[in-house]
């Protein structure tokens, strides 16, 4: 993990790419009583899920500890895949959770409440319309597809916490997309790429969303966050096919997100399964 240094010779290596400035974000974010405890920004890392997880089990990270790497060299999203990106191309970034008032079976709605925070910052500080692919994809149009932007990672950290990472392709140019599916702020017209405010949307937006749940007791209906969940969704409505552990697999329309946020498909044989975990493929528009 190599500190942020403002002295580093390649910063403005591209004039469309500034650093983030940590002080002014520390200043937005930082405040008595807010949840956001500390802010660092490093230039380069692995992982920032595994650098909080490993500071959360040494107990050298509170509630609100926030750590955002200008470049990401082993990000990772769900199934361990791989998340590549040009240095200060995009946010990267984890945050350290501790909702000790929300029984734990509950904690599996943090990444759809991260979902719902991330894309009503982001249609905020950027003008981008952001909807959500279940579990936890962000995705934007481009040309008229649609393309993943962005995707979100929770991980225990420890008995009493949660490290929840998140990735958004913010500049990203078309030539340098890791797939053809992929898709950037940029390219689907965002009024701007600057990524301090961005990130302070962002997490402005999380803190506002954690709040409400919390004080909810992590109830998805009482808090507003299932049904907004579901209002922001993409897979409702549409035909999917699931792919799920074991090498089975379910296809039917997606028809709703229960309180366990489980999607639920009906079959054409008339069942109606929740899958709490696997791969959702679109597999026709709304």
């Amino acid at each position: 993990m190599t500190p942020h240094n403002a002295s580093d010779d390649n910063r403005w290596s591209d004039l469309d790419r500034p650093p983030l400035n940590v002080a002014s974000l520390r200043r937005g974010l930082v405040r008595e009583g807010g949840l956001w405890s500390e802010v660092e920004v490093v230039r380069r890392t692995g992982s920032t899920n595994s650098d909080l997880v490993a500071r959360a089990a040494a107990g050298r990270a509170g509630e609100g500890a926030v750590l955002v790497a200008e470049e990401q060299t082993a990000g990772r999203g769900r199934l361990d895949r791989q998340w590549t990106a040009p240095p200060r191309s995009g946010l990267f970034f984890s945050v350290l959770l501790k909702p000790a008032e929300v029984p734990v079976a509950r904690w599996g709605w943090l990444p759809l409440l991260t979902g719902v925070a991330v894309a009503t910052g982001l249609s905020r500080a950027a003008g981008v319309d952001t909807a959500l692919k279940w579990p936890n994809d962000l995705l934007v149009t481009v040309g008229g597809e649609e393309r993943k932007t962005g995707g979100i990672l929770a991980e225990r950290a420890g008995d009493d916490g949660v490290v929840i990472g998140v990735g958004i392709n913010v500049s990203l140019r078309a030539q340098e997309l890791p797939v053809p599916q992929a898709g950037s702020l940029a390219l689907a017209g965002a009024v701007g790429t600057d990524r301090d405010p961005l990130l302070r949307g962002v997490l402005r937006s999380l803190e506002d969303w954690y709040g409400r749940w919390r004080s909810a007791g992590g109830d998805p209906a009482v808090s507003g966050l299932q049904e907004t969940y579901a209002a922001g969704c993409a897979t409702l409505g549409r035909t999917v096919r699931a792919e799920l552990p074991g090498d089975r697999s379910v296809v039917g329309e997606a028809i709703a997100v229960d309180g366990d946020g489980r999607l639920v498909i009906a079959t054409e044989a008339g069942v109606r399964e929740p899958v709490g975990a696997g791969d959702i493929v679109h597999l026709r528009p709304a």
